[in-house]
């Protein structure tokens, strides 16, 4: 019984993520992959047997790497301003890094229309909601729902990334120039959100 080639096998489903994700090309093929890669086609299909088991694969890691990626931040025993701080820099690293992920996550999540959140990740959730509650009854955040400020923190962080397109030649920029901007973006959104 042969082996299977690991290294490979994770070549195969790096050079998959960064094509959806990092160049935007969610429809690329078996052959845009192998080639991206450079392995042979039929190599891609001895591993993932077809292209969309292969695109399932990375769209389920894609999403829990994610979550988990934010489940730190949320797990963190750090004070709530450096949690939010962190989670800016995180969100908007990890969506400059990937910036066609949001998007991918959010089509393939409306195509199944089902988002599985796991029961632990709901209690967190809650957990952090109290954090806010208290920051807002001490004053330091504007009172308001826990969950619009949630909603109002990642549309802040979110929508210039996701328009980030629209921006650049809007403003006429080049993508070192919007990487700046979003880097100067973090600490304006901190400061928009505390007092």
């Amino acid at each position: 019984m042969s082996t299977r080639d690991t290294g490979t096998e994770q070549l195969i489903k790096d050079t998959a993520k960064h094509l959806f994700f990092a160049e935007g090309k969610l429809h690329a093929t078996t052959q845009e992959i192998a080639d991206a890669a450079g392995v042979n086609r039929t190599l891609v299909n001895y591993y993932f047997r077809s292209r969309d088991i292969l695109f399932d694969q990375v769209f389920t890691e894609a999403q829990e790497g994610f979550s988990s990626t934010l489940d730190e931040v949320f797990r963190s025993s750090m004070p709530f301003k450096e949690k939010i701080r962190n989670l800016i820099h995180v969100f908007i690293d990890e969506t400059t890094k990937y910036p066609y992920r949001q998007l991918f996550i959010i089509t393939e999540m409306n195509r199944h229309v089902v988002f599985t959140a796991k029961k632990s990740r709901a209690k967190e959730v809650k957990i952090f909601l109290a954090e806010i509650q208290a920051e807002m009854d001490q004053g330091n955040v504007r009172q308001m729902e826990p969950k619009q400020f949630i909603m109002n923190l990642f549309a802040l962080m979110a929508y210039p990334l996701i328009t980030a397109p629209l921006h650049q030649a809007l403003f006429g920029m080049n993508d070192d120039e919007y990487a700046k901007l979003m880097e100067e973006r973090k600490e304006l959104i901190f400061e928009t959100i505390f007092r």
